[in-house]
């Protein structure tokens, strides 16, 4: 792969070094758990862990499928994908496309229901750089417009609606998005419509995206909407630092998300849970809640490591994350929101955190402004409440331990502070800055602003972490087994039966 353009090669070796120690840090508390494994092969067979395992295996090339770098292979994922669609259906037993060694060119595809994509180690799919290729599709209705521009967007290079039980997974092959070309007609204006995104699945159930290299998208890398039950994986992130809007993973509008295992260098947030914007959003009506983020390792200069909002409408609550590592990031956790906003951000939970070289520790902000139009409505409020970060160590701070902007007349309220240590530079005067914050804090170096000095109500100064099992947390995955289709068929879509070797929930 060719050098990325975002560091050169002294400070990538420091941030490697960096990124090396912070894994170690976040490891340990770790040690002992069952993660994803990617695809192996025993046998002859190669072996993936999936929710289903598939009756009917295809290949690529079996549809004509070129993997040159430059055939355009648009018509033969949409024919493939068609293709094994009629094993969807109940009683069929789903089926698989297998992506071949090779780079594979395409457009946007939709993939079908309990289906997989599965992509082999030295499979690349790339984004075509014909922006006719991209089709123009709807705003979301909990946006009511594009995010770049007014209007409709361009669909995502893998998406699909209405979807239940599909997986994207493969033994760490790439889906790379070759977005510089729509950077540079961003930052110039030269866009119609809003940038696609890499993986984009609406009003879908049951997706598990794991054990992929995903680099370079035009815009979000994986964005599941008005769905449930999302699981991501074991998946690397990676585009320029200074990348527009380039962030690692987003559940928007979704209910029962497991984020887990995943590596993500970013030009935007690492994972950002939205809810739709300002009046479409409160009108749309349908939050983000029941989240669950571990193990994340994150690189972003210019943006938070988690964050949520802005577009935050429909409501977020019920986040829990923990065991994050980040280095050279702007903030750990970022509540972005605005009057206009409405709905609310409670209950979210944060705890073991390690980072290194970041702007701000936590950042909290009542007036990020940025809205769809001016039809939003002034007393659509935000409410901010239940906000508990612990057990958190950070080095490098060089502008403050935390920037927490509520609003006023609706002061952020139930903010706990426990366990915090921030090393700042020394020259920096005022470490907090607090505005229409109210909380409590223990064990809190530097000491926090008068706001959050009161005592946490448990009595032994710790904050509040659930202690249930999420539903997402007992989804039960197989490891499956297939023949690795060894050369092109005849066009029509020879299969593969594949075998279920064992379920064990104890895999996750």
């Amino acid at each position: 792969m060719a050098a990325s353009p975002m560091l050169n090669a002294s400070p990538l070796l420091q941030l490697l070094r960096s990124v090396c120690v912070l894994l170690l840090a976040a490891s340990a508390t770790v040690a002992g758990r069952h993660h994803s494994a990617p695809a192996a092969s025993r046998n002859g067979q190669s072996m993936y862990l999936a929710p289903n395992c598939r009756a009917h295996t295809a290949s690529l090339a079996d549809f004509g499928g070129v993997g040159d770098g430059t055939t355009s292979n648009t018509a033969a994922f949409r024919s493939a994908v068609d293709h094994l669609s009629q094993y969807s259906g109940e009683g069929g037993g789903g089926a698989m496309l297998y992506v071949p060694a090779g780079k594979w060119l395409t457009g946007p595809f939709n993939l079908t229901s309990h289906f997989t994509l599965f992509l082999h180690s030295d499979a690349v799919i790339l984004g075509s750089q014909d922006i006719s290729e991209w089709p123009i599709i709807d705003p979301l209705p909990s946006y009511g417009r594009g995010r770049d521009k007014i209007g409709g967007r361009y669909a995502s290079l893998i998406g699909g609606s209405n979807l239940t039980d599909v997986a994207i997974t493969g033994n760490n092959g790439t889906i790379d998005g070759q977005g510089a070309l729509w950077w540079s007609k961003f930052h110039s204006n030269k866009l119609k419509y809003t940038r696609g995104y890499l993986i984009e699945v609406l009003w879908s159930d049951t997706v598990f995206i794991s054990n992929l290299t995903l680099l370079n998208s035009p815009a979000w890398n994986i964005h599941p909407v008005y769905s449930s039950n999302i699981v991501v994986q074991g998946v690397t992130i990676l585009a320029p630092t200074h990348s527009p809007n380039t962030d690692g993973i987003n559940p928007d509008s979704c209910s029962h998300v497991r984020i887990e295992d995943c590596y993500i260098v970013s030009g935007d947030d690492c994972v950002a849970i939205k809810s739709g914007w300002d009046e479409y959003g409160i009108a749309y009506g349908m939050p983000s809640q029941h989240i669950v983020v571990r193990r994340l390792t994150c690189v972003s200069p210019t943006s938070a490591v988690i964050a949520l909002g802005s577009e935050m409408s429909g409501g977020i609550r019920d986040v829990r994350a923990e065991d994050i590592a980040a280095v050279n990031s702007e903030s750990g956790v970022r509540i972005k929101t605005a009057v206009g906003r409405g709905a609310y951000v409670r209950d979210v939970f944060v705890r073991r955190m390690t980072l290194q070289t970041m702007k701000w520790v936590f950042w909290m902000t009542g007036n990020y402004k940025s809205h769809p139009d001016d039809k939003f409505d002034p007393s659509a409020v935000p409410v901010v409440e239940g906000i508990s970060y612990q057990d958190v160590v950070a080095t490098g701070v060089y502008k403050a331990a935390a920037r927490l902007e509520g609003i006023q007349g609706a002061p952020f309220r139930g903010i706990c502070l426990a366990n915090v240590t921030a090393e700042l530079d020394k020259s920096r005067k005022y470490p907090w800055t607090c505005t229409d914050v109210e909380g409590v804090s223990a064990n809190v170096t530097p000491a926090p602003c008068e706001a959050l000095q009161g005592a946490p109500h448990d009595g032994d100064g710790a904050c509040p972490f659930p202690t249930d099992t999420l539903p997402i947390d007992q989804l039960t995955l197989q490891q499956c087994a297939y023949d690795v289709p060894s050369s092109p068929g005849g066009g029509g879509g020879s299969t593969y039966k594949q075998q279920q070797l064992l379920t064990d929930s104890s895999l996750i």
